[in-house]
C-alpha cells in the first residue's frame, strides 16, 4: 500500500479522502473532516477491549454464521456452482456478507491479520462470480430460482421501491467495497462495485427508470463511490435517488419517507433505520453539493426527533409496527423498538451534523447513543445480540444468538472497529475533541504535524488528561467539547432535564494553571501557539444526576432515570431482592451511592439507593411497602446474565409502581397453555391492567401466527375452590400487526377427569379495549380452562385473565 493510502481517510459512515479527491471536490464537502480512525489508537480499559472482542470474536462468529445459514451458498449458487436448492430468507441476505467484509477491512486497518485477508479475497473471488455480465449483482434473481420471492419483480427494479431490497443490497456493496480498498490497497472488490455503479448510471436517471429506493442507504454508498473515483455521475446519482422521492411518479408511504418530496419532509417518520440513512445520504449530498434546502429539512428533522422522539438511551423507533417513530412524546419502554441499526444510523447522523455545523449538540446525541442504546446491542461475550433495544422488561427479552433477519448483527460487526473514527475532527487549524478515551493520534494540520495523547478513566471518571506535541511550534485552536451533562443538559431541547439543574464548575487547566477559556457551539476553544510538552487537563464534574421526562410523555411519568456522565442506568433482576424490579419504588430525593465492582460485568460502577418493595393487598387500593437497598447497572451490560426483569425508569410515585400482585385464585395457580410459553403465560396473571387491547408496555400471550385453530389456556389452582366469575382481556394490534380478538371462547372446568362447559348466565361477550366478563352457574373445582377459537385470518392474545 503506497503512502497516499496509509493516509486515507474512512470512517464506517463516510470516506473523506483527500488522495482520491479530483480538484471540483476539493471545494465541495463537509467543512470539518474527521480524522481517520487509522490514526487515532485507543489503549483504553474500555473501548479497546471491546474493538479486540469484535476483531477476535464477533467477525469470525458472524462470518460462520453466514457460512452455516446459506448466505455465502447464495452467491455460490447465482454464480452457477451450486444447485439452487433451498435459498436464505430474505434478499437482502446478501448485505449481511458485505457489512461483515466492511467490519472486517476496519478491523485490517487497526490490526493486520493474514489469514482474515485471506479469507476476504475468497469471499471477494465469489462475489465476482456471482455478478452478471454487464454488473448487476443481487444472488436472488440471478440464481433463477424455481419462483421468484413475492418481494421480486421479474423486471429488474421495478419492485424496488416497495422490498425488493435491489438498491439497498448494492449500497452495502460500495460501502464495504471502499473500505476494503482503502484497508488493503486492492481493487478487487472495489472493481465489482464500480462495475455495478456504472450499471446504475445507465439504468437510472430522468427518462430512464426511476424508481425511489424502498430502503435507503445507496445514496450514501454513491457518496463514497463519488469520494474515492471522482466520477460526478456518482453523486448526481444519489441526489437523482433523494429528489424522485415523493414526485408523485410512483405511490409513496409515510414508512419508506416518499410521501413528500425530501425537501418538504420537516418531521420524522416511518421506518426509523431508513429515515436515518436517508436523512444521513441528505447530509452528504448537501455538503458535496452545497443544496441548502436539502440542510434545512433535514436541521428541522433533527430538532423533531431530539426534542419529541429520542429515547434517553439515545434510541430511535417508538414503536415494533413498521419498526417506525411514533407521534412525538409516544415514547414507550417495555415495547420501545430502538433498533440496534436505527442506533448505528442515528450515530452516522449526528456525526454528519457535526461535521456541517461545528455544534457540540450532535456530538452529545451521538455520545449518548454510542454508551448506551447501541452498546447494548451486542452481549459481552460478542455473541448474541438485540435487535429491538427495550427500556424495561418482565423477562421477555433475551439477546439471540442470530437472527433470520440479521441485519443488526452484521451491522454492530462492522461498527465497533470504527469508533475511534469518532475522537477527533479537523477545519484546517481548528482541531476538534469530541470523545473521550484513552487514545494517541497523529494529525496533521495546516500549521504542522501534531501528536494527541489522551489519558482518561472516562466513562467512570470525569478526568482527562490530553498531551499536545506538534513537530515544532505551531498555532493552533484545540476545542474541547464540554459534554451537555457536564452543563446540566440531559438533551438539547426539553425532553429531558436532571433534577438538580444547579451548574457546576468545568475546570481546565493548561500546564498547571487554571485556564479562562472561552466557549464556542459548546467547545471550550484554547486558541495559541502550541509546544511540545503542553499539557491540558479538564475536570468534568461526574455526578449521579436523577432525569426526569417531559411531562408529554406519559409512560415516565412519577419515574426519574439515573445517569452518571454519558451512562444511562437500569435496574435488573439479579442485582435486587427476589431478582425483581417491577415492583421497586424510590424517592426522587433519596441519595445514590457509587461504588466501582471490577468483578462485575467487566467492571462497572454500580448505583445504590433506599427503596421500597411495594405489593399490592386484596380489597385496597393502599400498598404493602418494606423497605430494600436498590442497585443499579448501566443500562448497555444489562441482560448479560440470562432474561429477567429490568427498568430504567424508576418509580417515585405509587401511581407509577408495578407492585406485586395480590394473592388471589389466578395468582396462586399453576398456569399451563397450548402455547407452552412460560415467559408468555406468565402475563395472564400479573394483574398488570392494559390501557388498551394494543398495550405493548407489559408482557401478553399469543398465538401468533397460527390462524383458525382451536387453543387454550388453563389455571390449576392451589387447592379446590367454588367460582363463578372470569374476565379475560385480549390482546389485538390491528391493524398492523397479526393478532385479533377470537372468533369464539368458552370457559370450562374440570370435574374428576373430563372437562366441563360451565353454564354462563351472561353471554359471552367478545370487545377489544375491555375486560370481557361472563357469569356463570357456581362450580367447585380445582382447575379452569379456556378454550379460545382463533379467528380465520389472525392469531389472538391474551393480556390478563382474572377468576372469582
Amino acid at each position: 500500500m503506497n503512502s497516499c493510502q496509509k493516509r486515507s481517510s474512512i470512517g464506517v459512515a463516510f470516506v473523506l479522502s483527500n488522495c482520491f479527491l479530483i480538484a471540483q471536490q476539493k471545494n465541495a464537502d463537509y467543512p470539518i473532516q474527521p480524522v481517520a480512525f487509522t490514526q487515532v489508537h485507543v489503549h483504553d480499559h474500555f473501548w479497546a477491549p471491546k474493538m479486540e472482542l469484535n476483531a477476535n470474536v464477533t467477525i469470525p462468529y458472524v462470518l460462520q454464521k453466514c457460512r452455516e445459514t446459506g448466505r455465502v451458498d447464495n452467491f455460490l449458487k447465482a454464480a452457477g456452482k451450486m444447485p439452487v436448492g433451498k435459498i436464505t430468507e430474505y434478499p437482502f441476505d446478501d448485505t449481511d456478507i458485505y457489512k461483515v467484509i466492511e467490519g472486517a477491512s476496519y478491523a485490517l486497518q487497526v490490526k493486520k491479520n493474514p489469514e482474515l485477508e485471506k479469507s476476504l479475497d475468497t469471499l471477494i473471488a465469489i462475489i465476482a462470480d456471482a455478478q452478471e455480465p454487464d454488473g448487476y449483482l443481487y444472488t436472488f434473481r440471478t440464481m433463477k430460482p424455481e419462483k421468484l420471492h413475492p418481494w421480486i419483480s421479474p423486471k429488474r427494479w421495478e419492485k424496488d421501491p416497495d422490498l425488493s431490497h435491489e438498491l439497498y443490497n448494492v449500497g452495502h456493496l460500495y460501502e464495504a467495497a471502499v473500505a476494503h480498498y482503502l484497508a488493503t490497497g486492492k481493487k478487487s472488490f472495489l472493481n465489482i462495485a464500480i462495475k455495478n455503479a456504472d450499471l446504475l448510471v445507465k439504468d437510472f436517471g430522468p427518462g430512464k427508470a426511476e424508481y425511489f429506493p424502498g430502503h435507503q442507504v445507496v445514496e450514501m454508498g454513491l457518496a463514497k463511490m463519488y469520494r474515492i473515483t471522482g466520477k460526478k455521475e456518482y453523486l448526481d446519482l444519489a441526489k437523482f435517488f433523494l429528489d424522485i422521492r415523493g414526485s408523485g411518479k410512483i405511490r409513496g408511504s409515510q414508512y419508506s419517507q416518499s410521501h413528500k418530496p425530501v425537501t418538504d419532509q420537516h418531521e420524522a417518520v416511518g421506518h426509523a433505520v431508513r429515515a436515518a440513512y436517508m436523512y444521513t445520504g441528505m447530509a452528504d449530498v448537501a455538503a458535496l453539493t452545497g443544496d441548502q434546502k436539502y440542510l434545512r429539512a433535514i436541521d428541522d428533522i433533527w430538532n423533531d426527533v431530539v426534542q419529541t422522539k429520542l429515547y434517553l438511551t439515545g434510541g430511535i423507533g417508538a414503536t415494533g409496527a413498521g419498526e417506525a417513530f411514533g407521534e412525538p412524546y409516544q415514547l414507550p419502554n417495555m415495547s420501545a423498538y430502538a433498533e440496534t441499526c436505527a442506533s448505528i444510523a442515528s450515530v452516522y447522523w449526528n456525526n454528519r451534523m457535526f461535521l456541517m455545523h461545528g455544534d457540540s449538540k450532535y456530538i452529545d446525541v451521538m455520545e449518548r447513543v454510542l454508551y448506551n442504546g447501541l452498546l447494548s446491542g451486542i452481549s459481552q461475550d460478542g455473541k448474541r445480540f438485540f435487535y429491538p433495544n427495550p427500556l424495561a422488561s418482565m423477562g421477555q427479552h433475551q439477546r439471540s444468538a442470530w437472527f433470520g433477519c440479521a441485519c443488526c448483527i452484521s451491522n454492530v460487526t462492522r461498527f465497533m472497529p470504527s469508533v475511534p473514527g469518532y475522537v477527533y475532527a479537523q477545519n484546517k487549524n481548528d482541531l476538534y475533541v469530541n470523545l473521550f478515551m484513552s487514545n494517541k493520534a497523529d494529525i496533521k494540520l495546516p500549521a504542522g504535524s501534531v501528536s494527541i495523547e489522551q489519558s482518561t478513566d472516562y466513562p467512570w471518571n470525569g478526568k482527562v488528561n490530553i498531551a499536545v506535541s506538534p513537530q515544532k511550534s505551531s498555532a493552533f485552536a484545540l476545542h474541547i467539547r464540554i459534554p451537555g451533562w457536564a452543563r446540566q443538559e440531559a438533551v438539547p431541547g426539553d425532553l429531558y432535564r436532571f433534577a438538580d439543574n444547579a451548574s457546576k464548575p468545568i475546570s481546565i487547566s493548561l500546564n498547571g494553571k487554571k485556564l479562562d477559556y472561552k466557549t464556542e457551539k459548546g467547545y471550550a476553544v484554547i486558541n495559541r501557539t502550541w509546544s511540545k510538552g503542553d499539557k491540558v487537563e479538564i475536570d468534568f464534574p461526574m455526578e449521579v444526576e436523577k432525569v426526569l421526562a417531559n411531562e408529554k410523555v406519559e409512560d415516565d411519568k412519577g419515574r426519574f432515570a439515573l445517569q452518571r456522565g454519558p451512562i444511562v442506568y437500569c435496574i435488573e433482576g439479579p442485582d435486587n431482592v427476589d431478582k425483581t424490579v417491577q415492583n421497586i419504588m424510590v424517592n426522587d430525593k433519596t441519595p445514590v451511592r457509587e461504588t466501582f465492582n471490577k468483578d462485575l460485568l467487566n467492571g462497572v460502577l454500580v448505583l445504590t439507593a433506599q427503596g421500597n418493595a411495594t405489593k399490592r393487598q386484596l380489597n385496597s387500593d393502599v400498598l404493602l411497602k418494606s423497605e430494600q437497598q436498590v442497585n443499579a447497572i448501566p443500562y448497555y451490560a444489562w441482560n448479560n446474565r440470562g432474561s429477567g426483569e429490568m427498568e430504567v425508569w424508576i418509580p417515585y410515585t405509587e401511581a407509577a409502581a408495578r407492585p406485586k400482585p395480590a394473592p388471589t385464585i389466578a395468582t396462586k395457580s399453576k398456569i399451563s397453555s397450548s402455547l407452552n410459553n412460560q415467559r408468555m403465560q406468565n402475563a395472564l396473571n400479573d394483574q398488570y391492567d392494559p390501557k388498551n387491547s394494543n398495550d405493548h408496555s407489559a408482557i401478553y400471550l399469543h398465538w401468533w401466527p397460527k390462524k383458525n385453530t382451536l387453543e387454550w389456556i388453563q389455571y390449576d389452582f392451589d387447592q379446590e375452590y367454588t367460582v363463578s366469575e372470569s374476565s379475560v382481556y385480549w390482546f389485538d394490534d390491528g391493524p398492523f400487526g397479526g393478532c385479533r380478538i377470537p372468533a369464539s371462547w368458552k370457559v370450562l372446568y374440570k370435574d374428576g377427569d373430563k372437562w366441563v362447559p360451565v353454564k354462563n348466565l351472561t353471554p359471552y361477550e367478545i370487545s377489544k379495549d375491555k375486560y370481557n366478563g361472563i357469569r356463570f352457574e357456581p362450580v367447585k373445582t380445582k382447575a379452569l380452562r379456556m378454550e379460545v377459537q382463533l379467528p380465520e385470518d389472525f392469531a389472538t392474545g391474551v393480556h390478563e385473565w382474572n377468576v372469582k
